[in-house]
């Protein structure tokens, strides 16, 4: 059911180029987006779009959860956590300013909704949503050893999302790697090499991150994942590392992550004519590139990958990742609609985004700024 999605979606393929407005892009999503589109004007907006198509994938994935069993309801039970991390961190951030959180559940991505989440818009202050997520919410074990209430009032929620994400990427990466049914399967090396590319990715921007902040050497350390190819000794240079000279000396050793660095112009000698750190800027057009556009083609060729392989759970969460993946647009869009959207934008659901944004800002001329899916 997977694989047939995916195919679907290839008939957006190098057809991007040719529209000019709108209405183009929605005539071009309809055999795969007909029918959730169907309800729009002929000239949606951007914003408008990007929601109906994040709903057709929301749909999509309830559906092949409600048929999934053993040990892949579980596996598909662990892509939601990452969404319900962002989730509660939104509603953490809410109380801590005092906001009501029952305002923020729409801004909430519906793949990361759980049964118990309205509980957690009962607590009038961060103990009470403290205790309301350890009992209530399947991340109580993200929390549980690392996490106080205390952490939640004082830490910066950035800390405080990172400590969640570097647990949940652990007990999935062990979860992938001992469970009678996964352990030893093309889903165990697949996902294995997937999980390590995040949790070195995650690290790496940490790290550069953290450069003029209060966030000391020694809590910065405390956020790194304990496994993937930086782990340990690439791992333990990165909590040394003082500017991102240093940072390019702990990725030395990993041949991909050296050679992103190189493109993104970071290497020592600064030749590499890229685009810096930077955010997303695109992906297949003239323009530099930056770490984060190689780091998100990087995850675009893994997720291709993932799709040859035969008999494995690594399928689903390369489809979501095609579909799905973290959205950070180059062009500044001044619309506050679209802002609001943009944290959850990803991959296939990005470009469609970026596309229709390039048109409706007269910027045709960056339209081919994406990072292609297939």
């Amino acid at each position: 059911m997977v694989r047939e999605s995916r195919d679907n979606r290839l008939i957006l393929r190098q057809k991007h180029h040719s529209n000019t407005h709108l209405l183009d892009v929605k005539l071009q999503l309809n055999p795969s987006y007909g029918d959730i589109l169907s309800t729009l004007p002929p000239n949606p907006s951007t914003s408008a779009l990007a929601t109906k198509t994040t709903e057709k994938l929301v749909s999509e994935f309830r559906y092949l959860r409600a048929n999934a069993v053993g040990s892949l309801a579980k596996f598909l039970d662990y892509l939601t956590h990452s969404y319900m991390i962002d989730n509660v961190a939104l509603l953490i951030t809410g109380t801590l300013h005092e906001r009501d959180t029952r305002e923020l559940l729409e801004r909430c991505h519906p793949l990361g909704y759980f049964e118990t989440m309205p509980v957690l818009c009962v607590a009038t202050n961060i103990e009470e949503l403290y205790n309301s997520v350890l009992i209530e919410t399947p991340l109580a074990a993200y929390f549980k050893g690392s996490l106080s209430h205390q952490d939640l009032d004082e830490l910066n929620i950035e800390i405080v999302r990172n400590t969640l994400y570097k647990n949940y990427l652990e007990e999935f990466h062990e979860w992938v790697n001992s469970d009678p049914d996964v352990a030893g399967t093309p889903t165990a090396e697949v996902m294995t090499e997937v999980l390590g590319f995040e949790a070195d990715r995650r690290s790496i921007n940490i790290t550069l991150n953290s450069f003029g902040t209060e966030l000391s050497k020694a809590e910065r350390k405390k956020l790194y994942p304990n496994f993937g190819r930086l782990y340990p000794e690439g791992t333990y240079m990165l909590s040394r590392a003082d500017d991102i000279e240093g940072v390019r000396i702990a990725i030395d050793g990993v041949h991909d992550y050296k050679m992103m660095f190189d493109q993104a112009g970071m290497s020592g000698g600064g030749s590499g004519g890229g685009g810096g750190v930077g955010n997303m800027a695109g992906g297949s057009g003239n323009e530099g590139k930056s770490l984060e556009d190689l780091f998100y083609a990087k995850e675009m060729e893994l997720s291709k990958i993932a799709f040859t392989r035969q008999f494995t759970h690594a399928v689903a969460y390369a489809w979501i990742k095609l579909k799905e993946q973290v959205c950070f647009l180059a062009l500044s869009f001044h619309r506050s609609e679209t802002d609001l959207l943009m944290r959850y934008f990803r991959q296939e659901i990005r470009n469609v985004t970026w596309i229709a944004e390039c048109i409706a800002q007269n910027q045709k001329d960056r339209i081919g700024n994406y990072i292609s899916v297939f």
